[in-house]
């Protein structure tokens, strides 16, 4: 299994309802947006607690690893007006609309999630560069490319997509809604 990525370890081993969810409260104040919190516990409740948390308090939620009898909950604290922001990035490409070139086009696919986002499911064939990294790795893009660039809700391509065009890229398109509907074919790494 690939080793997945947490920037900030709460440790609630050992701790019954409601205390891991109580700890993670707590802990995601100290977590910087977008940012992805590793919460360790035993309680096997935990797992359905903090993915109902999750959603309710408009976190994310990536998935648990079961190592032995300890949980590895992974949640992204979202970003401060993640959802509902306005896209600003033209052109944009639907999730259906990235299927059928998906079936029918050589197209570059680039996630800009963050690698625990993209370890638990990503598009097949799908380039993963975190959006934090990519100012730094853009060289590892072809400029001639036509991009296609998703991340969970169009929030973090569309920043992407801007800084991509900033760069010289002629041909960038931004998915919306991206991965939070995607309904096709998905890989995961862990």
């Amino acid at each position: 299994m690939t080793e997945i990525k947490a920037d900030h370890v709460l440790d609630a081993k050992g701790l019954a309802c409601p205390m891991p969810i109580v700890k993670t409260r707590k802990e995601i104040d100290n977590v910087e947006p977008g940012k992805v919190l590793l919460i360790e516990a035993t309680d096997q409740g935990s797992k359905a607690d903090l993915k109902a948390w999750a959603e309710r308090s408009g976190h994310q939620y990536l998935g648990t690893v079961e190592e032995g009898d300890v949980l590895k909950h992974y949640l992204r604290k979202a970003s401060e007006g993640e959802s509902g922001e306005e896209i600003s990035h033209e052109p944009t490409i639907n999730n259906d609309e990235l299927k059928q070139k998906l079936d029918s086009e050589d197209i570059t696919l680039l996630d800009v999630r963050e690698s625990a986002e993209y370890s638990f499911g990503h598009i097949p064939n799908a380039i993963s560069i975190p959006f934090g990294e990519l100012e730094d790795r853009v060289d590892e893009l072809n400029k001639n490319d036509e991009l296609y660039i998703v991340c969970r809700t169009g929030n973090r391509s569309d920043m992407a997509a801007q800084l991509l065009s900033e760069k010289g890229f002629a041909k960038v398109y931004n998915v919306v809604p991206g991965m939070s509907e995607w309904d096709g074919d998905v890989e995961s790494k862990q």
